[in-house]
């Protein structure tokens, strides 16, 4: 068992983790960078920062290259946490305990899933998760898809599925036309905005989209054949070959509970200085705010200068964080998720596909503990990260103890050995 002491450990290289590097690593310090993918970006950047369009990416990853005190731990994943401000880190070939001085927590967020009946079926997916399967060689070429959920992500996601040749047959958008009008006078105050919408009629020249629209059912024999959705009021079936849902967003925070950082409203809670309730914790993107790439990376930059022996970000950073806020609380009120998906379910619809637990089941219960104790709810394999969610919508339970035990993620016997002999 290695042991390393580092100034500045980030955990996660999407971009809030690697502007937290840039600003700490710039500002002198020693940082070390954790991401379990094989190349880093995280979600919004995936397949690496060279393969992306995006110009910030390019120049994030220039001079996190040119600073020789920057260390990468790809394919590697925090499993534990361990007394005296460290850390069990597991690579493929070994596991380090990492002491830190300061800790960035940038571990991002992940879809929401909501069940409905043959959300099971093979074909269904997350839109993000779809997104990242194409874009890893995932063959969707010439595949027709139907895209629904709510939010700005679909239209982005369809975009990328287009571009890769899938054939998007449908947009389902579960919010009001109203809503939708209401958002869109937001962004035409935005001239970047504005850019990026008339970027994606382009691109999505031809495909329907519907507002006031949702997927009731999935249906087909051994694998998804066809929807039924509520198309602005009416049902109607939809054939397709990949379903790719999503209801928006909700934060990683299994490590920041797990370091007992206090969190609201499923989001860890930071001042300023995006520093936790815990002492030389910082958390900075989608664990802490979800607001997309220019909200994450102006935290990441603020994060990491005031870890790095406290130094000031540059001005620019909290006047960006402060309009990509706004823009943040603005799609949260326009895309707030409609009743009518709380009953969806029928009494055989699993919940939580890891260990088999239908709705009629849970529904018994009145809070996360019980149904975790009667039904196992959460205990299967992804410890509640799917179903915790999705029963916390759908029954308006607290989502208190949803994935918060240890080991974090699943890990080799031997590193919980050598962290119990190296780090007491």
């Amino acid at each position: 068992m290695k042991m390393r002491h580092v100034q500045v450990v980030i955990v996660g290289a999407g971009p809030a983790g690697l502007a937290a590097a840039q600003s700490a690593a710039a500002a002198g310090a020693n940082v070390v960078i954790v991401d379990d993918n094989p190349q880093p970006g995280g979600q919004i950047w995936r397949g690496g920062l060279l393969q992306s369009s995006d110009a910030e990416a390019s120049a994030l990853w220039s001079d996190l290259k040119a600073l020789p005190q920057v260390q990468w731990f790809l394919q590697s994943r925090i499993v534990a946490v361990l007394p005296r401000a460290a850390l069990l880190l597991e690579t493929p070939q070994q596991s380090v305990i990492l002491h830190y001085d300061k800790l960035i927590i940038a571990t991002g967020a992940r879809e929401r899933l909501l069940p409905f009946p043959g959300w099971t079926l093979p074909g269904v997916t997350g839109v993000g998760g779809l997104q990242a399967l194409v874009k890893g060689g995932y063959p969707i070429d010439g595949k027709r898809v139907v895209v629904a959920g709510t939010g700005p992500l679909l239209l982005t996601v369809a975009a990328s599925l287009r571009e890769y040749g899938a054939q998007v047959v449908q947009i389902l958008e579960q919010t009001s036309r109203l809503r939708l009008a209401r958002f869109s006078l937001h962004l035409a105050r935005s001239p970047a905005r504005r850019k990026q919408m008339r970027q994606l009629r382009e691109q999505l020249k031809g495909v329907p989209f519907a507002p006031n629209s949702y997927v009731l059912r999935a249906g087909g024999a051994t694998r998804l054949a066809a929807i039924r959705a509520s198309l602005r009021g009416v049902e109607r079936t939809i054939d397709c070959d990949y379903l790719a849902c999503s209801y928006g967003l909700v934060p990683h925070n299994e490590l920041a509970a797990a370091l007992g950082c206090e969190i609201f409203g499923g989001a860890v809670r930071v001042d300023r200085h995006q520093r936790s309730s815990v002492e030389s914790v910082y958390c900075a993107g989608g664990c802490s705010s979800i607001g997309g790439v220019d909200l994450a990376l102006a935290e990441g930059h603020i994060a990491g200068a005031h870890a790095a022996f406290e130094s000031a970000p540059a001005a620019r950073y909290r006047s960006q964080r402060r309009r990509a806020a706004g823009f943040a609380k603005r799609v949260a009120r326009g895309f707030i998720l409609r009743d009518e998906l709380r009953t969806l379910c029928a009494p055989n619809t699993l919940v939580c596909r890891c260990e088999d637990v239908a709705y009629e089941a849970l529904s018994r219960h009145d809070n996360w503990r019980s149904a975790k104790l009667h039904t196992r709810c959460g205990m299967g394999a992804c410890q509640g990260r799917i179903c915790g969610a999705a029963a916390i919508f759908l029954f308006g339970w607290d989502g208190a103890g949803v994935a918060a035990r240890l080991p974090i993620s699943p890990t080799r016997i031997d590193s919980l050995i050598g962290a119990h002999r190296g780090g007491n």
